[in-house]
């Protein structure tokens, strides 16, 4: 796939909520969405603005994120017979020996495959961040939030549901009535918070969730059941949203391992998913035989630290290959002196753990004069686009100052 050609300013300007109904919002975002840090310091993480795209823009972005998650889903299979590759991905050692096992004991048996692509809009088209292809968050948001910010919005309507989408596939692929393991890491609210809205949605649907600690899991045969002051039933299936290079940080009774293989209890996602949630990935695509266009197409240029001038030369952004939500991502000129001083020493001392990638020019979204820059994460299930996530920052970085944002679409004569 070539690279999309340049388009006009995808979202449609709109006015923000007014003051009570944006405080309406943000108590529903509370109680109905599990969004219980609607506030970080003093940052609102809740925008009272959405994205309102385009119809014909969300079907563009749909039909991109479901050629990557199919590139993607791809590379990993063939990432998993190459040992040889895993080292200059930033893998840690102890997850490379588990990836090693694969060969005997199988892969762990992935299901209902979800994937969030990061979008952002440039003068050239569309150009993606990072793929989260591991435990992708914000699913309480992405689902919620259009639901609220619609019917303020005539003729805007939300571009999916997420969680509606995932959870149908989840239970495709586990008995009725099943008990499913939303393994996370429980004393994180933000992550507490995306499993307990993900654990309502199952309930709703019949089946019996599970909010547990990757220390609550025992295994026997490859089969998983609860170890918890209230239950030791067998798991029928497992949603992991403990990032899988934590887990060889757990202790041996957790058998961490088996999240990587020789499980036989369904997984989503399974902790092979970090051999393309790397940003190293690009450094080893010319040793695949994967084609992968889409992500040629829309991912600016990836180097080694050690092989970019990013030391003279403005227009690089520095990256730790397994950082998440934004954090220790430092732009020249962007972040503060403090922080690109942290970083580019880290990526000098350590740069087989970060990459150094082209920096692009985000298209800017005017709220009342003031420039936002916003990132729209298009999620996939099985390879098929389900819905989005909006983000939108004051600076040209996405990372935790940024607000939330509900992602809604119009047809073109409603634009």
């Amino acid at each position: 796939m070539t690279a999309p050609a340049p388009a006009p300013t995808p979202w449609l300007p709109v006015e923000p909520l007014a003051a009570p109904d944006l405080a309406r919002l943000r108590r529903r975002a509370i109680f109905d969405c599990c969004k219980w840090d609607p506030q970080v310091e003093d940052v609102a993480t809740v925008a009272g603005v959405p994205l309102v795209l385009r119809r014909e823009t969300w079907v563009e972005l749909a039909g991109l994120a479901e050629a990557l998650a199919g590139e993607t889903l791809a590379a990993e299979a063939e990432l998993l017979a190459r040992p040889d590759l895993h080292r200059r991905l930033a893998l840690p050692r102890a997850v490379r020996a588990a990836l090693a096992r694969v060969p005997r004991d199988g892969a762990a048996a992935g299901v209902a495959r979800l994937i969030r692509f990061d979008f952002h809009h440039t003068p050239e088209g569309w150009r993606i961040s990072e793929a989260n292809t591991d435990v992708p968050g914000g699913l309480n948001e992405a689902s919620g939030f259009p639901t609220l910010l619609a019917p303020h919005y005539p003729g805007a309507t939300p571009v999916g549901d997420p969680a509606a989408a995932y959870v149908a596939a989840l239970l495709a692929a586990a008995p009725a009535g099943a008990v499913i393991a939303l393994v996370h890491a429980t004393a994180y609210s933000d992550d507490r918070q995306v499993m307990s809205y993900l654990a309502d949605r199952l309930a709703a649907a019949g089946a019996r969730p599970q909010l547990v600690s990757p220390d609550h899991l025992r295994w026997s045969g490859g089969r998983a059941r609860l170890e918890t002051a209230w239950s030791r039933d067998p798991v029928d299936l497992i949603i992991r949203f403990f990032p899988a290079e934590w887990l060889p940080n757990l202790p041996r009774a957790a058998e961490w391992a088996r999240y990587f293989a020789g499980a036989t209890t369904p997984m989503s996602n399974p902790a092979a998913a970090l051999l393309t949630q790397s940003k190293r990935l690009p450094l080893v695509w010319d040793d695949l035989a994967t084609p992968l266009p889409t992500w040629r197409a829309v991912l600016p240029e990836t180097r080694d630290p050690r092989a970019a001038p990013w030391r003279r030369e403005d227009g690089w952004v520095l990256k730790p290959a397994l950082g998440r939500v934004g954090e220790d991502v430092a732009i020249s000129g962007v972040a503060s002196p403090k922080d690109w001083r942290r970083v580019s020493r880290a990526a000098r001392w350590y740069p087989g753990h970060w990459i150094a990638q082209r920096r692009f020019e985000a298209t800017r979204f005017q709220v009342n004069g003031t420039a936002l820059y916003p990132c729209v994460g298009v999620y996939t299930v099985d390879r098929r686009a389900v819905g989005a996530y909006g983000r939108l920052a004051s600076r040209p970085l996405i990372d935790w100052r940024a607000q939330d944002a509900a992602i809604l679409a119009v047809a073109e004569h409603g634009g």
